[in-house]
């Protein structure tokens, strides 16, 4: 696994924020997941929320202090009239002075997922990315209602991971079964998203944002800090990761076919590259958030680049061998056909 220092976040050049989505019907424990990546060390978080009132985090204090704050009255965020509600937020949390290193959207109980990511991704605010949907199943009550309902919710299938929470308190002697018939639901909608089994809200933040440094930045209020001396279970099962330096120019028809087809097991790929041009070399940020793919490109090519890819299940060896192909696979002249393909990409990311 890299250290901490090969996992640094690339948000210091003006990129894009990643804005995430955490949705899952009333009571399933949005909030204590949210809360959980609150408390991760080094992270500047923005929060949109409905209703701060269920947080563990006091709003005014949030609000101009570390990571700014900013709360939605009015019902659910779909259905804002034009989303203006949440363009606005995410206009404010995105400010270059605040650099944040996400922004989390916990929706209403009532939040439909395919429209609010569908909101995220034609937002009006211009310095956000998608950064992906994160949905919250909660194990108990699903479990009691299925025989309910025989075909597995449409909202699965909108999700980029899905966490199964609540399970502590299923039978033990059932817990097992329980989970393994919810993954089966989950994987008639959505065959490829991660399924993370959550105690407590507790979901490694780095498969869900880039963290700073395994200390609090010293020139905040260290709110993590104070959340986690009040008390809080980190537990939660680790990520994998994998990295490689990008020295040298990277083929665009080799790097776009990493990203549109990441290392067995990646859930989140990103990196600086430089690419050579038909005239000069040029460099980009590329990011990489369940199978949702988004290209910018930087003021300046990198002196040296590098290639992250960082999954639950992923087999870090295997995945530095393939990030290392697309490194050593530099073209010598410009690829005319990758070089379409990448543009192609930046377009749509735009």
């Amino acid at each position: 696994m890299p250290n901490q220092q090969d996992v640094q976040p690339m948000s210091a050049d003006g990129s894009r924020v990643p804005v995430i989505a955490v949705t899952g019907h009333l009571g399933a424990g949005k909030t204590s997941l949210l809360n959980h990546l609150l408390r991760a060390p080094g992270a500047r978080v923005g929060v949109v929320v409905n209703d701060f009132g269920t947080l563990n985090v006091d709003a005014a204090f949030v609000s101009g202090q570390i990571d700014e704050a900013a709360a939605i009255s009015g019902g659910c965020l779909c259905c804002l009239p034009d989303a203006g509600g949440l363009d606005d937020a995410l206009e404010r949390l995105s400010q270059p002075r605040l650099r944040l290193d996400a922004i989390i959207v916990e929706a209403s109980g009532a939040a439909e997922p395919i429209a609010l990511s569908r909101l995220i991704r034609f937002s009006g605010a211009e310095r956000v990315r998608p950064g992906g949907l994160i949905e919250v199943i909660d194990a108990v009550e699903y479990f009691r209602t299925v025989d309910t309902h025989p075909d597995p919710p449409v909202r699965f299938a909108a999700a980029t991971l899905l966490v199964i929470g609540k399970t502590d308190l299923l039978p033990l002697a059932e817990r097992g079964r329980i989970i393994e018939r919810i993954r089966g639901r989950v994987r008639v909608r959505n065959p490829l998203a991660p399924i993370v089994v959550a105690r407590r809200g507790g979901v490694d933040p780095m498969l869900v944002f880039d963290t700073a440094r395994r200390e609090d930045p010293t020139d905040q209020l260290p709110i993590a800090e104070l959340l986690r001396e009040a008390g809080y279970d980190h537990a939660h099962d680790h990520v994998h990761a994998a990295s490689v330096m990008a020295p040298g120019p990277v083929a665009p028809r080799t790097l776009i076919d990493l990203l549109e087809s990441p290392p067995d097991g990646a859930y989140r790929v990103k990196g600086r590259v430089r690419v050579r041009g038909p005239k000069v070399e040029r460099g980009y940020l590329v990011n990489v958030v369940g199978g949702m793919i988004h290209i910018a490109p930087l003021p300046e090519p990198p002196a040296a680049g590098e290639l992250v890819a960082i999954g639950l299940d992923l087999d870090e060896a295997a995945a530095a061998r393939r990030l290392a192909e697309v490194v050593a696979a530099a073209a010598e002249h410009p690829d005319a056909v990758g070089l379409r393909r990448l543009a192609r990409y930046r377009r749509l990311s735009e």
